[in-house]
């Protein structure tokens, strides 16, 4: 197999604001392994603020590990145990980990003709719409950029203002869809209690990790027995052995393939999930149609999904899943369904 890298800086249609910071373009890494005339495409975005990932680090462990790929057989050594080939030359990097992987998937559909859900064994007749997500900005863009997706079924809105219960009045006099709420650990305890009876008012369905992933057991054990809305975690669950952290402190977690590693060990959290009795989510980075067709691939495992991330894109770079209100329309390309196009004029 032969394992090359694309690097691009994804322009953003609008600034993108969460509680810690604003953003104007995603820097990305899309990795392509290639392997008897076919291509697999993988995707992980880097974050250097708060998850201290940067391309040249994605970049030089990817390739670290590159030489044991050598000579493998997908279809003999599928993409599971392939990932558990390369961990231990990866584990410090999830980032790096989850393209990989995520290449590999669709590398491994492609070669047999089918979708990786369909290998999976999956039924896709009963999947989650995704929600589109408002950033932070002044009330009437967030009210104008909602606007832009009228008919949309839900969005996810970024909080973590001083003005949180303002901004969430005057964008519900504006859409009648479901609301969710990610404050992005921006909340108290007492914060999250108080606002989450006035959401739930304002028709929300979640909140999504409001206090800091350090916040005390005591703290978040409070607000899971008081909040009036279930309570997802996110910045919370991370790897695979926070999903057991979680719970009797949230109601449910956020998967982020890139944060965890991939598909691989995402489908694992899932089940865990499952087995514990927690709703389940899987989100986005922003990343382009290479990232988002590979989250895909795991709708039928989830209760509700954030993979909106190529429409808060200015240009994408490449064609796969398609979204149309919500609903995910999958590629007629096998695999994970990625076509890798480069920024067209």
């Amino acid at each position: 197999m032969d394992i090359r890298i694309h690097e691009y800086d994804l322009p953003l249609k609008y600034k993108f604001g969460i509680s810690r910071e604003t953003r104007t373009v995603q820097k990305t890494a899309i990795v392509e392994v290639r392997d008897a005339g076919l291509s697999g495409f993988g995707e992980c975005v880097a974050n250097h603020k708060y998850y201290k990932f940067t391309i040249d680090m994605i970049r030089d462990d990817i390739h670290a590990v590159a030489d044991l790929l050598s000579g493998t057989d997908l279809i003999a050594t599928p993409p599971e145990k392939v990932w558990e080939l390369l961990a231990p030359g990866l584990h410090h990097n999830p980032f790096a980990q989850c393209a990989l992987d995520m290449a590999l998937y669709d590398l491994w559909g492609k070669k047999q003709h089918r979708r990786t859900y369909e290998l999976w064994g999956l039924d896709i007749r009963n999947n989650p719409v995704t929600d589109y997500t408002i950033g932070i900005d002044e009330i009437d863009i967030m009210i104008r950029k909602m606007k832009e997706f009228d008919g949309w079924p839900v969005f996810k809105i970024k909080l973590g203002t001083d003005h949180d219960m303002e901004i969430m009045r005057q964008l519900r006099r504006h859409t009648g869809a479901a609301l969710r709420i990610d404050a992005n650990c921006a909340w108290s305890a007492d914060q999250t209690i108080e606002y989450s009876h006035a959401l739930k008012e304002l028709g929300v369905e979640f909140i999504e990790q409001p206090m800091d992933a350090g916040a005390s057991a005591g703290d978040m054990k409070r607000v899971f027995e008081r909040s009036a809305l279930p309570v997802i975690a996110d910045e919370s669950c991370i790897s695979e052995e926070d999903v057991d952290r979680c719970r009797g402190y949230f109601h449910g977690v956020n998967i982020k393939v890139v944060k965890c590693g991939g598909l691989t060990p995402a489908r694992r959290m899932i089940a865990r999930a499952r087995e514990l009795g927690m709703k389940v989510m899987v989100g986005c980075m922003t990343e382009s149609t290479v990232g988002i067709s590979g989250i895909a691939q795991l709708l039928p495992l989830l209760d509700y999904v954030d993979m909106d991330g190529p429409l808060l894109l200015a240009k994408d770079i490449a064609e796969g899943v398609r979204i149309d209100r919500g609903v995910v329309h999958y590629a007629d390309t096998p695999g994970n369904g990625v076509v890798l196009t480069g920024f067209k004029e």
